[in-house]
Formats: C-alpha cells, sequence, structure tokens
C-alpha cells in the first residue's frame, strides 16, 4: 500500500478525532445539548417577533427598532461586559444571565396570551433581553474554553455552530408550524422553557482546569478595564481583520432584517415559508459547521476564502428567480457562511492573549450583533423604499468590503497549532 493510500484513508479519521476532542469531555456534552434547547428556543421567539411586528405595523423600518433594541445594548455596553466576563466567574454568571432570559421568555407568552403585546411593550421586553444577552453571549463562548482547555478550541467552536445551526433547524421549523397553528404565544413559551436546561446544566457542572479566572481567587485577580480590549484589538493586524468581517456577517445571521420582506414582497410566501427559508439556512449551515469542527486549526487565507464563498451564496439566495433556487440559495449560504464564522471566531481566540479573551469576544460580539441598530437602518430601508432583492444583497457587499480592508493581514498563513500570538510579536 502506497504512502498516498495511507495519507488518504487516515483523513477522514483524522477529521473524526478533530470534532470529536472537545466531545471527549463529559462536561461538554452535556452544556452542548442544553444550548441546542435554549438557541432552539431563541430563534423560536426571534422569527415570531419580527414576522408579528412586521404584520402588525406592515413596516419594515419596525424591525430596525426590534434589532436596535435586542442587539443595542452589546453596542453601548460591550466592552464592559468583556471586562466583567474576563474577571468574574463564567458560570455564575450565566447562572444569573439564562434565568433572566428564561423570564423574559415567559413573559412574553403571558403577555401575548392576555392579550396585552404592544408594540412598545415588545420592543421593552426586546431591550431587557438585549441588555442581559451583552453579559451571557461573551461569557457563553469564553465558557466552552473553560470547559475544554486550549487544545480543543477549534473543535468546540465547530461544535457550538453545530448546536447553533441545529437550532437554525429547529428554531424556525418550529416557528413556522406555531405560527400558522396558532399564532406566537407558543412560540414565546417554547423560548421560555427552553433555558430550563441550561439552568440545570450549569447547577451540576464544575469545570476545573479553567484558563481563565474561575483559578483564580477574586482578590487576586488583576483589575481589568473595558479600554485594554479596544487597544489590544487596535494593535493586533489579524484581530483588525477580523472584526469588520464579523460586522458584516452580522447582516446574514439577522436575517429577520431583510428575509421577511423577500420571502413576503419577491417571493410571495407565508409564515411557514419564511420559517422554511431560515429552516433551509440551518440545514446548510449543518455540514458547515462539522467541517469546521472537523477541520485543522484555521488559518488566514482559509478565513478569507470562506467569506468570498459566503459573498457569492447570498447574492445567488437574493437575486434568484424563483422559490426553488432561493431554498438552495439559503442552504449554501449556510453552509459557506457557518464554516466561515466559526473558522474565524476560532481564529480570534486563538490568536488573542487567554487574559483578553473575553474582552475580544466582546468585540466580536458588538462587531456582530451592536452595530446591527445602525446597519440595520440601511439594511431595511433600501428593501422598503428600493427593493427586497437589494436589501438582502447589503450583507455579501458589507462582507466584500471587509475582506479587501483586512486582505493583507488575512494573507499571512502564520504558524499552524499557535495557541495565541501577542500583538508584539512574541508567543503568549
Amino acid at each position: 500500500m502506497t504512502a498516498t493510500t495511507l495519507s488518504t484513508g487516515s483523513a477522514p479519521r483524522q477529521a473524526f478525532e478533530r470534532m470529536s476532542q472537545a466531545l471527549a469531555g463529559r462536561d461538554f456534552r452535556i452544556w452542548f445539548l442544553g444550548q441546542l434547547t435554549s438557541a432552539s428556543g431563541g430563534l423560536a421567539q426571534g422569527v415570531a417577533l419580527s414576522w408579528l411586528i412586521l404584520q402588525t405595523t406592515g413596516n419594515a423600518l419596525w424591525l430596525t427598532a426590534l434589532t436596535a433594541c435586542t442587539f443595542g445594548p452589546t453596542l453601548l455596553f460591550g466592552a464592559w461586559a468583556g471586562a466583567l466576563v474576563d474577571r468574574h466567574d463564567r458560570r455564575k454568571l450565566l447562572l444569573i444571565t439564562q434565568g433572566v432570559l428564561l423570564a423574559v421568555g415567559l413573559s412574553f407568552s403571558l403577555l401575548s396570551a392576555l392579550g396585552g403585546l404592544r408594540l412598545w411593550v415588545m420592543l421593552a421586553l426586546t431591550a431587557c433581553s438585549g441588555l442581559v444577552g451583552a453579559v451571557d453571549a461573551p461569557a457563553r463562548q469564553v465558557f466552552v474554553v473553560d470547559l475544554v482547555g486550549q487544545d480543543a478550541v477549534a473543535s468546540a467552536v465547530g461544535l457550538w455552530e453545530v448546536a447553533i445551526n441545529g437550532s437554525r433547524v429547529l428554531g424556525p421549523g418550529a416557528a413556522g408550524a406555531l405560527l400558522a397553528l396558532s399564532g406566537p404565544t407558543l412560540c414565546f413559551l417554547v423560548n421560555g422553557l427552553s433555558y430550563l436546561a441550561p439552568l440545570l446544566v450549569l447547577i451540576r457542572l464544575r469545570p476545573v482546569g479553567a484558563q481563565g479566572p474561575d483559578a483564580v481567587p477574586a482578590a487576586r485577580r488583576p483589575r481589568v478595564r473595558a479600554r485594554e480590549g479596544l487597544a489590544y484589538a487596535r494593535r493586533s493586524p489579524i484581530i483588525r481583520a477580523l472584526l469588520p468581517m464579523s460586522a458584516a456577517s452580522g447582516l446574514i445571521f439577522s436575517m429577520s432584517l431583510s428575509l421577511p420582506t423577500l420571502a413576503s414582497r419577491t417571493l410571495h410566501l407565508g409564515g411557514g415559508g419564511y420559517g422554511a427559508l431560515m429552516a433551509a439556512f440551518g440545514i446548510g449551515g449543518l455540514p458547515g459547521a462539522l467541517m469546521a469542527a472537523s477541520a485543522p486549526v484555521p488559518t488566514p487565507p482559509r478565513v478569507r476564502r470562506l467569506a468570498l464563498a459566503t459573498v457569492v451564496a447570498i447574492l445567488v439566495t437574493a437575486w434568484a428567480p424563483d422559490d426553488a433556487l432561493a431554498f438552495a440559495g439559503m442552504a449554501a449560504a449556510g453552509l459557506t457562511s457557518i464554516w466561515f464564522i466559526a473558522s474565524a471566531n476560532t481564529l480570534a481566540q486563538l490568536r488573542s492573549d487567554p487574559a483578553m479573551r473575553g474582552r475580544v469576544m466582546s468585540l466580536w460580539g458588538m462587531a456582530m450583533t451592536g452595530t446591527l441598530p445602525l446597519t440595520g437602518l440601511a439594511v431595511t430601508a433600501i428593501a422598503q423604499h428600493i427593493g427586497a432583492r437589494e436589501g438582502f444583497s447589503v450583507s455579501a457587499v458589507a462582507l466584500t468590503a471587509a475582506v479587501l480592508a483586512g486582505w493583507r493581514a488575512l494573507g499571512e498563513s502564520g504558524a499552524p497549532g499557535v495557541s495565541a500570538v501577542s500583538v508584539e510579536g512574541r508567543a503568549l
């Protein structure tokens, strides 16, 4: 048997071993399943809210107000939230944030059942969950590293995307069925109850060997400042290149901005069809996440190629002449965009100083979701006044611009397996 044959035969086995690195840990397996349920519930609520607001107001610009309430707190308080995550016990923070999100979901359901879900109430409750989410999102991302350790970060982030994209199938699929059969109340109830599983998981988990502040007594932890994260990102070429790409990809993953208009006004689909388009994105995203989890440590050139592939898939969807091609385009966009964003997220974490990881991930969230109140206004305005296809294409144009801006930094392969690189050029 030749060396080439041996190499070819061992490639699938090596990919499987890389993907299963994180799953070898019991704590991560439990956390993985808990996040699948809560993410599915959150997406079910998001689909119901965006559809309900569009049907209530008849104006796509109100979706921008919903986006501002959801992600505005991340833009305003994200840097502070990252410093909080770097200093405090992530598990305790998550017990608080996930409990509040459960209460908000149940409040949505109760008010909807009682007929008290006015527009201002929806926006107020969404703002509450957005404020909590500013801390919850970076805490969840860094908590994964606490569970699996430095060597399994790529596997864990890829599998995290598997959970998120499994939820993109389960959440919108359930929301589409519930909207068609019984209205939004059950969507909200499903979201509230979905936080029970991760809360039970957090109560049971006791991460050991954490790389963050959990391993250091509070009195001995150095004081952390929000502005240090901004300065760190400014001095790092690769982080500087990745953050604009994160901001552009936020428009892709917040399809409640542009997809309802494309579905209803261009493709002439109802609530069930809108949910099916979201599910198609999730179905495509599952193999993309598996590829990210099984691939070697990502390099900047690979991230750049995946971003450009995502641009093509988005444009195919936006300008599809019929429903069939639109569904196929959404599946392709799911595959490429999830593979891209999981690889970019892994690269950002591995190239960050562990002591700065919470702040870098908070900046990542600020870029991806915190900027949406600003960029989302442009998207919905274009969709409302120019055309749904043009509005859906904005994310592809923005991602292209981000890739071009970071072209030089993303052309450097770097050393595979390096856990982090400081901005001064020394290994961390």
